[in-house]
C-alpha cells in the first residue's frame, strides 16, 4: 500500500513538471522566475521590435525600494519586492497603470549590496516570496494577506550565503521547493517540512526541475557545486565539487535531455554534465561562459548569456550548448540580463539600455535599442502582454509598451 502511494506521488510530480502553472489566467502570464517553464523563454509573439526614435512608449514608472527581484505577471497584476528603511515590501501593482493594488511589509535588513534577491512565485491564488534573511511567506495573491510564514535559518537550519538567500521558490505539485543550501521541500499549503536533503551552505541559484527516464529530478547549485536530487524524496544522485570565489554560484541550471549546464563568475567558467547510471559525466569545462549575476537562455541548441564580471567588464556571448564552442561575443552592454521571445533576445544592459537582438549563432544583429533606466541594472527583464518590465538596483521600475498596433 505504501509503495502504491509512493508511486502515485512520483507520477503526480512528473505530470506537474510542465503544467504546474496551469492555473495562470492568461497565455502571456509570467508566473515565476524565468517564466512559465523556468527557462527564460516566452511564447509571446507579435510584439513590436521596430521602435520610434526615443524608444517605445513608457506606460508607467514606479519605485519599490532596493533590490534585484524580477517580476511575476499574472492576470493583469505585477508582483515584485524591494527594501527601504530596513523593511522588505512585497508589491502587487496594476499592470496597466503601475498603481499599487496591495503591499505587505516586514522588518528585514538591507545588507551588503542592499535589497531583495528572489522573485515572487504566483501559483493560483497564492504568491510565495523569500527575503535575503530567509523570511518565507505565502500571501493571498488578491489581497496580500498572510497565509503562512517561515524563517529558513530558524525553522529549517538553512545557512545563508554571504549576500543572503536568493533562490526563487519553485512550486511542484503540492510542494514548494527551495535551494537554500540544504534543498527543502515544503507543503505549499502549510509550510510544513516534507523533506530536507543535504547540509550545504546556500549559493544564489534557483532550482531547475526536469524529467529523465520517467523520473522527476531537481538540479541545485549551492556553495560548493552542482547537485542532482530526486524530487520525490530529495535523495542525492550526483554531486560535483565546484569551488567559486565567495561561493557565488548564481546562475540557474539549464537542462536539455539528460545534460545539465552550470556556470559561475569570478573567472570560474562553465561545465556541461551528463547524467548516467553512475552519476555525472563531465562533457566539457571551459571559461567561454562565466555567468556572474544572471543566467543564460538556451534556444535551438545555443546558449545566450553574459560572460564576465559586473562593473562593465562583461560581454554578451553565444555558445554551442553541446560542445561549449563560442560562436560570437558582443561588447558594449556591460554585464546585463536577458530573456527570449519569438526568437529574439530581450536584453537590459548594465546601465539601463533596453535592447532587442536576433537569437542566432551566425552573428550578433541588433534590432532595437532605447535608454529606459539609469544606474545599475542586473535584474532580468520580463515581457508579458506586450509590455516589457525593467528595473534597476535602486528599485526604479519602468513599463514600456511594445504591443502590436
Amino acid at each position: 500500500m505504501k509503495m502504491a502511494r509512493r508511486k502515485a506521488a512520483v507520477m503526480g510530480l512528473s505530470a506537474l513538471v510542465v503544467t504546474w502553472a496551469a492555473g495562470a489566467s492568461r497565455a502571456d502570464d509570467w508566473p515565476q522566475w524565468r517564466g512559465p517553464n523556468r527557462d527564460g523563454i516566452s511564447k509571446e509573439t507579435g510584439w513590436r521590435t521596430q521602435w520610434p526614435e526615443g524608444g517605445p512608449k513608457v506606460l508607467w514608472r514606479a519605485d519599490v525600494g532596493a533590490g534585484y527581484s524580477s517580476f511575476a505577471v499574472v492576470g493583469g497584476r505585477v508582483y515584485t519586492m524591494g527594501n527601504a528603511d530596513k523593511n522588505d515590501t512585497v508589491f502587487c501593482l496594476n499592470a496597466d497603470t503601475g498603481e499599487i493594488v496591495w503591499r505587505q511589509s516586514y522588518p528585514c535588513g538591507a545588507g551588503e549590496h542592499p535589497g531583495t534577491r528572489a522573485t515572487p512565485t504566483v501559483d493560483g491564488k497564492v504568491v510565495y516570496t523569500l527575503s535575503r534573511e530567509g523570511h518565507l511567506l505565502a500571501l493571498d495573491a488578491a489581497s496580500g494577506n498572510p497565509i503562512w510564514g517561515k524563517q529558513l535559518p530558524k525553522d529549517f537550519g538553512a545557512k545563508p550565503a554571504r549576500w543572503g538567500f536568493a533562490c526563487s521558490p519553485l512550486v511542484l505539485g503540492d510542494r514548494l521547493i527551495l535551494d537554500a543550501g540544504p534543498t527543502l521541500a515544503l507543503n505549499k499549503q502549510t509550510g510544513a517540512l516534507v523533506w530536507k536533503s543535504g547540509e550545504d551552505k546556500a549559493g544564489y541559484a534557483s532550482t531547475t526541475v526536469f524529467e529523465v527516464a520517467g523520473k522527476t529530478l531537481l538540479a541545485v547549485f549551492p556553495e560548493f557545486g552542482p547537485i542532482l536530487r530526486q524530487a520525490a524524496d530529495g535523495k542525492e544522485l550526483a554531486r560535483l565539487r565546484w569551488e567559486t570565489s565567495y561561493g557565488a554560484n548564481v546562475a540557474t541550471p539549464i537542462v536539455q535531455g539528460n545534460r545539465v549546464f552550470f556556470s559561475s563568475g569570478y573567472g570560474k567558467g562553465c561545465t556541461l554534465l551528463e547524467l548516467g547510471d553512475s552519476g555525472w559525466r563531465q562533457v566539457y569545462q571551459n571559461k567561454n561562459m562565466r555567468n556572474h549575476a544572471n543566467s543564460c537562455i538556451l534556444w535551438e541548441g545555443h546558449l545566450y548569456g553574459f560572460d564576465g564580471q559586473v562593473g562593465g567588464g562583461g560581454k554578451l556571448v553565444c555558445l554551442d550548448f553541446q560542445t561549449g564552442e563560442r560562436k560570437w561575443r558582443q561588447g558594449g552592454l556591460g554585464t546585463g540580463s536577458l530573456m527570449l521571445a519569438d526568437g529574439k533576445l530581450i536584453v537590459i544592459s548594465e546601465r539601463g539600455e533596453l535592447v532587442v537582438a536576433e537569437a542566432s549563432p551566425a552573428a550578433y544583429r541588433e534590432l532595437a535599442r532605447a535608454k529606459v533606466l539609469e544606474k545599475t541594472c542586473w535584474t532580468m527583464p520580463v515581457l508579458s502582454g506586450g509590455r516589457i518590465y525593467c528595473r534597476n538596483h535602486e528599485g526604479k521600475i519602468v513599463c514600456v509598451d511594445v504591443r502590436a498596433k
